[in-house]
């Protein structure tokens, strides 16, 4: 095998429609392929012992380039690509922009048993994100969970989580978050300050969050994309419950970990349906 790359997004996903070319040190190219279904480059052709440039290319995507040496093995073992959405770096044009919960994820997971996970989402959620126009460090996102709505696939673990042992839906219908900043963390990462309001506790609760690009969409609107992730204590919160096994392991992990896909559409509102 001469040529072997994977070649994804940042969040993970495949781009199938990448294409590879790898040049020798005077620029001309010595061979090219195309990634298949699943992302994966692979081309037998043996290319001889040597310095190269390997260039990742795909529609929507800023080129990758990086260096590669072939031994006498005569193989070019690139590894994985990881391409940003064109424009990715540049930040979402200012003013407000909505949530599309449609496009967008809130889940959580925890330990089970010491040994597994169990992973939960909302299903109803809604969010407004303000984009500052001169300085993007003051710029403001809200976010209001229907705590009712956990899903986790097994209705009596949902009813248990709704109960006052966990969530206490009936006395806290809402779990809220309300942002007090943003810190810089790299070209395309960001600290999000903020308060987290859950069970009836408030509490500083920062996001790790990656700006995955601005693109339009096939309604003629304008999206950005986001994924942020956090970890919570859930005795910060007052849901104390646990069980704990003949081993002395807890049943239920105390750490959750939180995980936001999101999709936001360019404007105060969604667009009508």
């Amino acid at each position: 095998m001469g040529l072997t790359a994977r070649i994804r997004t940042r969040d993970g996903w495949a781009v199938s429609h990448a294409v590879v070319t790898v040049a020798d040190t005077t620029g001309a190219q010595v061979l090219r392929a195309e990634a298949d279904a699943e992302g994966a480059v692979r081309d037998a052709t043996p290319l001889p012992p040597g310095a190269y440039t390997v260039i990742v290319t795909a529609v929507g995507y800023a080129p990758a380039a990086s260096s590669v040496i072939v031994t006498a093995s005569r193989r070019a073992e690139v590894g994985q690509v990881t391409l940003a959405r064109q424009g990715g770096t540049e930040l979402p044009p200012p003013g407000p922009w909505t949530v599309d919960p449609a496009h967008s994820g809130v889940a959580a997971v925890a330990q089970h048993l010491g040994i597994s996970s169990v992973r939960g989402r909302f299903t109803e959620f809604s969010g407004a994100i303000e984009i500052a126009p001169d300085d993007v460090t003051t710029s403001r996102v809200e976010a209001v969970i229907r705590a009712a709505s956990i899903d986790t696939g097994n209705g009596t673990r949902d009813k248990h989580l709704k109960s006052a042992d966990f969530l206490d839906v009936e006395r806290f219908p809402e779990i809220t978050y309300r942002s007090t900043g943003l810190t810089a963390a790299g070209s395309d990462r960001w600290t999000v300050h903020g308060e987290l309001g859950m069970h009836g506790v408030v509490r500083p609760v920062d996001l790790d969050l990656a700006y995955l690009g601005t693109g339009p969409d096939p309604w003629g609107g304008t999206r950005a994309a986001f994924r942020a992730t956090a970890e919570l204590r859930r005795e910060d919160f007052a849901m104390n419950y646990n069980q704990v096994l003949q081993a002395g392991t807890a049943a239920i992990g105390t750490t959750l970990r939180v995980e936001l896909d999101v999709q936001a559409v360019r404007g105060a509102s969604l667009p009508a349906a």
